[in-house]
């Protein structure tokens, strides 16, 4: 048993601050074989989270504390919508479809997300991963 309380939270926010990244993950799954994605995801300004798509599931993000800016993009890496998730704010969580091209930004220390997808863990191919022209 994991408890999740604020301690909890200061210790992994405290490691994404540390981190090279500026972000650490913790996975929330029971076992190896529990083929769920579910983790939570300490966020630090700064930390860059490459433009990418997830094209066999939607992705559910939910804000524990702090905020993010979810910035959904279309093929030609237009921005077509911005989202604001911020703790005790009105928007607390995500259903990011199917393919959608999108990015996260931590607006502020101590950020944590709840990040969940079907499916066992496929790290992000390169064809997923959209670069934009400076």
């Amino acid at each position: 048993m994991t408890r999740i309380d604020q301690s909890f939270l200061d210790l992994l926010s405290e490691q994404a601050q540390q981190s090279e990244r500026l972000r650490m993950n913790h996975d929330l799954r029971g076992a190896k074989t529990d083929t769920s994605q579910r983790m939570l995801n300490a966020l630090q300004p700064g930390t860059r989270v490459p433009i990418h798509r997830h094209r066999t599931t939607p992705e559910s993000v939910f804000i524990l504390r702090g905020s993010v800016r979810e910035t959904f993009y279309d093929d030609q890496g237009h921005v077509t919508a911005t989202h604001l998730l911020q703790a005790g704010g009105e928007c607390l969580g995500l259903q990011i479809p199917v393919g959608q091209w999108h990015t996260i930004e931590s607006l502020e220390p101590g950020t944590v997300i709840v990040e969940m997808k079907d499916g066992a863990f496929v790290p992000t191919s390169a064809d997923d991963i959209m670069t934009l022209p400076d």
